[in-house]
């Protein structure tokens, strides 16, 4: 297996493919289906969760067959995710300026005071 570096781009793509061999089964690329995929990625973090829980983040990083479980199931939730930007037509520009944008105010924030101000709010 060569090693590659996939684009956003690239697995946008990859997606796209999967959706025109499947069109017929998972109906319109619409944007009203991008609720269901982000619940489909949720299911597939759950069985990301319930590997380290019943395997252990240990077994994750040290015995192949548990990390190529893990894997399949994290390639799942990207899948999904992927789908999620076709579906709304988020170009990868755009979610690439996004994520560099809010990494740029992540990288000034304070987490402790921030949630300190966030859960002491009498909101709920």
């Amino acid at each position: 297996m060569s090693k590659k570096d996939l684009t956003i781009s690239e697995m946008k793509e990859m997606q796209l493919e999967l959706y025109e061999a499947n069109k017929e089964k998972w109906g319109d690329m619409n944007p009203e289906a991008a609720k269901s995929h982000i619940l489909y990625m949720i299911e597939e973090i759950g069985e990301c969760i319930s590997i380290i829980k019943k395997k252990g983040i240990d077994a994750v990083m040290e015995n192949p067959k548990v990390r190529e479980r893990f894997l399949e199931e994290i390639t799942d939730v990207q899948n999904y995710y992927i789908e999620v930007l076709n579906r709304l037509k988020i170009a990868p520009e755009e979610f690439s300026n996004a994520y560099i944008e809010k990494h740029n105010i992540n990288m000034k924030r304070n987490y402790e005071k921030d949630n300190k101000e966030k859960y002491n709010k009498k909101t709920f």
